[in-house]
């Protein structure tokens, strides 16, 4: 398996999030997510690829901050979409 070079700027405790209730752009635009995403650069929480709008991915392509975890109850993965894999 491939090491990730960005978990290395992954802070030791996950920021705080923006928006604990839900997606940023979704709330603002009234739109619906199905799964949540936790920058872990900044907090900003998005929604997910099943969800229609893609905001955790948009984020991404416009903040380039490389990794997410999932801010959904019970899970802890995180992802590198810049290396495309679970870190």
């Amino acid at each position: 398996m491939a090491t990730c070079e960005h978990v290395r700027s992954v802070p030791v405790e996950d920021p705080a999030p923006n928006t604990p209730q839900g997606c940023q752009e979704c709330l603002e635009q009234g739109t619906r997510w199905v799964h949540l995403r936790l920058c872990l650069s900044c907090g900003h929480v998005g929604c997910c690829d099943s969800s229609p709008m893609r905001h955790a991915t948009a984020h991404y392509q416009k903040e380039g901050h490389p990794i997410v975890r999932s801010f959904e109850p019970g899970e802890d993965w995180r992802w590198c979409f810049a290396d495309e894999q679970i870190v």
